[in-house]
């Protein structure tokens, strides 16, 4: 703590702190309009201006230090402040009354205000430019801009996109995309990070324009006449009752204008934020204090939402009549799935049924789905899809350090020394945690090695990029373990206290020889020998990985490897160390977590374990069965072979999503009933029974767990669509249509029960998660939560962790003469999934209006063909029609096919071979033949998506190039330089 006066008042502050923050908290207010926390110094408008012992200085560049005397209110201080700001509204056309952005949350309004400025000193100069719109979701004014540099320090040094700068050496600066570009044609991924941190409304969402205010919304010659008004009396009456007026709309905008905490409904990050609305429009997606991202987003979590008020919504029951279906009222249709639901399992037994709980809902309706296959129907055949991705990344840690989750949070991933991601494409998957990760490599010298088959963003900025043959992680993985072992380079102390098993882990590592890793990875030996060496040499390391890893024959054994690699180099229990699993969808954790899994109870609890059952049986009343059910893999098996009969799948597009699509397809067909329960008519309603239409999770309440096992409440933006109910209420209503007599009036209710019996989640409730509160599981019954795993034991009854040996196999389904080229699929950044939720939304469509093949420069030439020629894809069990695209980020015979398509999906290529552990589709081992089609049309990739423009990297806003003009002087000082002039 460091001893400070503050205006003659001494206090006690921390030592480290910035002196502006410092100010902020303690008083008095003192103006800062560059100045954002999560940003830093910026240094750029100099309206912090205090006297510090004496001397003018910014207090955002200030650390606080013992005995310092800090006077705000100085002749001096004021002077400086008020020049600075003068220099800003120079810039700047004020006009609040009238300005969309006037909602509280403008800086240059509130400092004026706080400045007490009455009149412009330097008058408004308008600049030489016309205002950008043409991006789909944003525009820049650039006679609105000031040119603080906040959202170039954005998009450089927090989101790393490297597309924004100032050129501070021109007669008129401005803010540029790509030194000079349109923002529709540059490298602009539209993550909103400028939109969000601008300080006024230089940069606004093109959905609040014309929306917020009362007299915002009025033609641009009306709007221009009543701005000329307000400036016109102005130096007469000054900005005193300008701003009244101001204020008064502006509070009469409170009343139309709510403001709502959600979590995002994409990725696994956990990205949380505020949604603005006015009735049902959505006018801005505002976030700053989510624990997991803060202002980050990425263009789905920002923009991506109209799909919640897309007229494709299902707003009503409907009922399969021969090859159509009809609209039914919910008694008729609830009456309908409790009557054939009961009447199977009443025939053929209650494991003739099958449940699939959604990783979209939450982790109440998750919770719901599992107790009304357990409690309801009687039955463990319940999954969720996780099977689809993470499983084998659940099964590799359980077996290693007993918890199938990030043993960290994204804070650790960024204070780590080294970094390796192994099959995550992050920057386009899980955006938001990617920019946690190149902050840190551009800025705090982290090293980062990326494994892949794709030169995707992040293998572009690592320092080591291995470029393994298709399957073989697992390989390298181990042999780089066994090299560290015998070359002394593990962390032997570590493996003394904490880890058992390491002799019969040695044995099975014989065959793992860095010479053999070689040859059956394709990498050179040297390569993987500076890859031992960077583990050995880090003080921390985390290993990030994904699908690219899970997604294989041998996906647990691969994930087991890293978890193995980890314990080696002791590179657990620590700050910035450990296993990082990316969770692909916004819940696909939490879905696990609570128990729609056909082995495990919620929060991981084994149904064949009496003791286990005993406790839900006496909380829930009903016999539980004893066995394990089938995953949703088996489940399609048991549908073919006759034994399964009936299913009840919420959320997920079963039929496009699941490998081998054709197959799946053909078994939902065979089905005596299908209940499909979705916000849209998917692919998979399409063989359906029954079709319950239900709500996304701006129209609800509840929780969402994160990659980071972070536990988090989301609250209702709108009012279910008439028509449509929440997830929750329908599972009831169905549970006491079969029987049961459940009476939930809140999902607070369902996570009282959940905590209940589930020790993994004692000390969860909604009251301890209220607004930004988040808990990372464990979390004992006293609220005290571990964000870091492993501090004082391993999740096993010794304590210790297990090293895990594991075998070779080898990837299954390679390329042969008849299907001679490997396909590889994943995500891209601006859509999800299969595009159920994106492909509504006309900005992203604008910018990937659809799915290709990407092909390499050298297969195009070797095969004839060029961006948007169409090819027919062929593989022994499928085939799709698509157009290429050439790109160097794929090599050789190698595609990459993303799986944002319904209409032409990959997995109408992918096979039936699964992990050995965990049924996981092996989907990344798919070999086709490339027949060339006559026809070719347009590139499939517009010339306006981001991967087509050219970044201008530096180092943040670079302000000392500002500081070097030669009309720029510290304010409060004589201008020395045009006196010397």
């Amino acid at each position: 703590m460091a001893r400070v006066s503050i205006d003659g008042v001494v206090h006690e502050v921390r030592s480290d702190e910035r002196l502006v923050d410092a100010l902020t908290r303690l008083g008095p207010q003192i103006p800062h309009v560059c100045y954002h926390p999560q940003l830093g110094p910026i240094q750029t408008c100099d309206t912090c201006m205090v006297e510090v012992d004496g001397k003018l200085t910014r207090a955002c560049a200030t650390v606080v230090t013992d005995g310092m005397v800090i006077n705000t209110a100085s002749a001096n201080a004021k002077a400086a402040q008020a020049e600075a700001f003068d220099r800003i509204l120079s810039n700047h056309l004020l006009y609040c009354t009238v300005c969309d952005k006037n909602n509280g949350d403008c800086t240059v309004h509130n400092a004026t205000k706080l400045l007490a400025i009455e009149h412009q000193g330097i008058p408004f100069a308008a600049k030489p430019y016309t205002v950008d719109e043409t991006n789909p979701f944003y525009r820049y004014d650039p006679d609105q801009c000031i040119l603080c540099g906040r959202c170039v320090e954005a998009c450089q040094n927090v989101q790393v996109n490297e597309t924004l700068s100032i050129n501070w050496e021109d007669a008129h600066p401005r803010v540029l995309w790509d030194g000079g570009s349109t923002i529709q044609e540059s490298s602009c991924v539209s993550c909103g990070h400028c939109v969000t941190v601008c300080p006024c409304n230089a940069l606004m969402e093109k959905s609040m324009l014309g929306q917020a205010g009362f007299f915002t919304s009025m033609r641009k010659s009306t709007l221009k006449g009543m701005i000329d008004v307000v400036k016109s009396v102005e130096p007469e009456v000054g900005f005193g009752p300008i701003f009244r007026l101001s204020d008064a709309e502006q509070a009469m905008r409170e009343h139309r204008i709510r403001r709502t905490k959600t979590v995002c409904t994409y990725c696994g990050v956990g990205c949380s934020f505020d949604i603005w609305t006015k009735d049902r429009q959505i006018l801005k997606v505002a976030p700053e204090y989510g624990p997991a991202n803060g202002i980050s987003t990425c263009v789905k979590g920002k923009f991506g939402w109209d799909f919640v008020n897309s007229p494709d919504r299902l707003t009503t029951p409907l009922i399969r009549e021969g090859d159509t279906f009809r609209r039914a009222s919910w008694d008729e249709a609830l009456t309908l799935v409790a009557r054939r639901l009961s009447d199977i399992k009443a025939t053929n037994g209650p494991d003739a049924i099958g449940l699939i709980a959604s990783s979209k809902c939450t982790n109440e309706e998750s919770y719901l789905m599992q107790k009304l296959a357990r409690a309801v129907v009687g039955t463990n055949n319940i999954d969720n899809c996780s099977r689809y991705c993470q499983s084998p990344a659940t099964a590799g840690l359980f077996r290693t350090v007993g918890h199938g989750g990030d043993s960290g949070s994204i804070s650790d991933i960024e204070i780590a020394d080294l970094v390796i991601i192994i099959g995550s494409n992050t920057a386009e998957s899980h955006p938001v945690l990617a920019t946690r990760v190149k902050s840190s490599h551009k800025l705090n010298g982290q090293k980062l090695i990326v494994s892949d088959l794709r030169e995707n963003e992040m293998a572009r900025r690592a320092d080591l990029f291995l470029h393994p043959k298709p399957g073989t992680d697992l390989f390298w993985l181990s042999a780089i373990s066994r090299y560290l072992l015998d070359h002394d380079l593990a962390d032997r102390s570590f493996i003394d206290q904490w880890v058992i098993g390491l002799d019969t882990y040695r044995e099975s590592l014989e065959p793992f020889t860095m010479e053999a890793a070689s040859r059956i990875c394709g990498l050179p030996l040297e390569t993987l020998e500076a890859v031992a060496h960077a583990v050995a040499g880090a003080k921390r390391m985390c290993i990030l990985w994904a699908m690219g890893v899970t997604q294989h024959h041998q996906g647990s054994d691969t994930s087991t490897a890293i978890s193995n690699l980890l314990l080696v180099s002791g590179n657990y229990m620590r700050p910035g160390t450990g296993a990082y699993p990316l969770r692909g969808h916004n819940n696909v954790q939490g879905t696990s977590d609570n128990g729609s899994m056909p082995n495990v109870l919620p929060g991981y609890q084994s149904v064949d374990d009496p003791a286990i059952r005993a406790r839900f049986e006496a909380s829930w009343g009903v016999p539980l069965p004893t066995s394990k059910g089938l995953n949703n893999h088996q489940m399609v098996e048991a549908i073919h072979k006759g034994t399964l009969k009936a299913m009840y799948i919420i959320g997920e597009d079963m039929s496009v999503v699941d490998s081998n699509a054709n197959y799946v397809g053909a078994a939902f067909e065979k089905l005596d009933f299908l209940v499909v329960q979705d916000i849209f008519f998917s692919r998979t309603c399409q063989f359906a029974d029954v079709v319950l239409p239900a709500a996304p999770s701006l129209e609800k309440e509840g929780t969402f767990t994160s990659t980071e096992r972070r536990i988090q409440r989301l609250y209702q933006v709108f009012e279910p669509l008439e028509g449509c109910r929440p997830d929750w209420k329908i599972i009831q209503d169905v549970a006491n249509g079969c029987g049961a007599a459940w009476h939930y009036s809140h999902p607070s209710e369902v996570m009282d029960e959940i905590a209940s019996v589930t020790p993994l989640f004692a000390g969860v409730s909604f009251d301890r998660l209220e607004g930004y509160k988040s808990l990372q599981w464990p979390v004992a019954a006293d609220g005290t939560d571990e964000p870091l795993l492993y501090t004082k034991r391993f999740a096993f009854p010794d304590g210790k962790a297990r090293l895990f040996g594991v075998r070779w196999v080898g990837p299954t389904n390679e390329p042969n003469e008849t299907f001679d080229l490997h396909v590889n699929n994943g995500r891209l950044l601006e859509h999800f999934h299969e595009g159920n939720l994106t492909y509504r939304v006309d900005g992203i469509r604008e910018k990937t209006p659809d799915v290709f093949v990407e092909v390499s420069p050298a297969l195009a030439e070797e095969r004839g063909l060029q961006s948007g020629t169409w090819v027919q894809l062929i593989s022994a069990y499928g085939q799709v029609r698509v157009r290429a695209l050439v790109t160097d980020r794929v090599h050789g015979h190698e595609l990459y096919m993303p799986m944002n398509s319904t209409t032409n999906p990959v997995n109408n290529l992918t096979s039936s071979f699964v992990d050995l552990a965990t049924d996981t589709p092996a989907y990344k081992e798919t070999s086709v033949r490339l027949e060339v089609l006559p026809e070719v049309g347009e590139s499939p990739l517009p010339r306006i998506n981001s991967r087509f423009g050219h970044p201008t990297p530096q180092q943040g806003v670079e302000v000392e190039r500002k500081w070097s003009r030669s009309d720029y002087r510290v304010p409060g000082t004589p201008f020395l330089r045009v006196l010397r002039k």
